[in-house]
């Protein structure tokens, strides 16, 4: 297993966009914890410019498939 690091740059108005998306995002980070691949999650404050996710894994590409089906990802947000 190895600990991949998930940083998220998020656009200016995120935190204002973000709520339409939040529920599915938080089921998927929800579901990923729950498997044990994701250990912590969060936003970086102040600014809010950024998130992180942790992950750990036995591949990359759980953490890639994760970025490319999160819906904030999907819309721009991130």
């Amino acid at each position: 297993m190895e600990y991949y690091v998930l940083f998220y740059y998020v656009i200016d108005d995120y935190i204002a966009r973000r709520t339409r998306y939040r529920e599915e995002h938080l089921r998927l980070v929800q579901e990923a914890n729950r498997r044990g691949d994701l250990l912590l999650a969060g936003a970086l404050s102040d600014p809010v410019d950024r998130a992180l996710l942790v992950f750990r894994v036995s591949d990359r590409s759980i953490v890639e498939d994760f970025a490319r089906s999160d819906p904030y990802v999907i819309n721009g947000l991130v």
